[in-house]
């Protein structure tokens, strides 16, 4: 079997009102897919993490640089396919774009094995070791709006997302470390003390901005504290792990086992949140994902983007072992987006895909499919309508 083609697809709507998180904020929804051809006729899916123009940017890289690398080869030659691309790119993008483009393609290769062999992904990744994924849905992004205004908006949201019967949820903040506090605590009131809640900085703070929310979240009792500050600043991390209590989780931003080997080495994480879309695809997520039971590290894998990502890490979750063993252990969660109805979810598989039915009518939590591969493939008239042409 040899590779034919590798096909690129940015797909963008506009939402019904702006949204945000501590970075910026953004009108439209981007998600990119990827489409590995082959030889004998099957073809594989996978995506790339990447939001807005970035997404432009990787799908040149997919189809301009990565694709003339890898024409003609065998797709089943994963690891091989993987270090040539990695060798030949890695003098200029051991990390960012070139990887989350490379993350696309190897998920449409195992996409591909497993369409070949006849079996689902988690097979592929060493069998089930859960039944059932507890499901957390993350939601409460800004607005150009007072804090007094999200307060309430925050507070109206979470007790929805707790209506719907998942596990925990996640709340965005980065207006600042007082204003963000006081955020945390409405939503804390409105779920009661009970209910698992994390918050999202999304590295808006500097060490010392980040130790004050941390010490307010400790008595707030805060499942974990995500991305506080710079990825890059290891020793930031490692210091305020040092002055909190709550959990710190981060890792998004990390790619390669190369990058997440400095993460763990430099002890700054409590919690570890590989994005398969984004770190180099299964191939390396495997690595990754390794080095943090190596390590003892719990893994809970961070997930943005559309139903074929929300598919590839229910896989990943349905084959990941408890960390550590025991009766009853502590189980890996499955975040999901709970934000207004995102149609890359609801609307792009060619086959029903609702997590959020599981959710509800399993107190939530959810299963993966035995469809072989990753499960689904997309609706090819859906990327036709909402495919950007640039």
């Amino acid at each position: 079997m040899k590779i034919t083609s590798i096909k690129s697809h940015v797909l963008r709507y506009e939402l019904d009102k702006e949204l945000g998180y501590s970075q910026q904020y953004y009108k439209h929804r981007t998600a990119h897919l990827v489409e590995v051809e082959t030889d004998e006729g099957i073809t594989g899916w996978g995506e790339c993490f990447g939001p807005g123009n970035i997404a432009l940017a990787n799908k040149y890289i997919v189809e301009k640089v990565i694709q003339p690398l890898i024409i003609g080869e065998d797709p089943l030659n994963k690891e091989y396919i993987w270090q040539k691309v990695y060798n030949l790119l890695r003098d200029s993008g051991q990390k960012g774009m070139p990887i989350q483009a490379l993350s696309g393609v190897d998920i449409a290769l195992w996409d591909i094995l497993g369409k070949k062999t006849k079996a689902p992904l988690y097979q592929l990744l060493g069998g089930k070791c859960n039944e059932h994924i507890p499901v957390y849905g993350y939601g409460m992004m800004l607005q150009k709006k007072s804090t007094a205004e999200l307060i309430n908006l925050f507070k109206e949201e979470a007790k929805e997302i707790k209506s719907k019967n998942f596990k925990a949820m996640k709340m965005k903040i980065g207006l600042g470390a007082k204003e963000d506090l006081k955020l945390v605590q409405a939503v804390r009131e409105s779920i009661g003390k009970d209910f698992k809640l994390m918050v999202d900085a999304n590295h808006a703070y500097n060490l010392k901005d980040a130790t004050y929310v941390g010490k307010g979240l400790d008595e707030l009792d805060i499942f974990w504290f995500e991305e506080p500050v710079a990825p890059e600043d290891y020793e930031g991390y490692r210091q305020l792990r040092s002055r909190i209590s709550t959990s710190i989780a981060g890792g998004e931003a990390e790619f390669t086992k190369y990058g997440w080997n400095k993460l763990i080495s430099n002890n700054c994480i409590d919690i570890a949140q590989p994005e398969v879309c984004g770190l180099g695809g299964i191939t390396e997520y495997l690595k990754v994902s390794a080095l943090a039971q190596a390590n003892f590290i719990p893994v809970i894998n961070h997930v943005w983007g559309s139903a074929i990502s929300i598919a590839v890490n229910l896989h990943l979750l349905t084959a990941q072992p408890d960390m550590p063993g025991g009766l009853f252990p502590s189980k890996s969660m499955l975040e999901f987006d709970t934000t207004e109805k995102n149609i890359f979810i609801t609307d792009l598989p060619d086959k029903d895909f609702s997590i959020l039915k599981q959710v509800k009518e399993h107190n939530g939590f959810a299963s993966v499919s035995d469809n072989i591969g990753i499960g689904i493939n997309p609706n090819k008239d859906f990327i036709n309508e909402f495919e950007v042409n640039e």
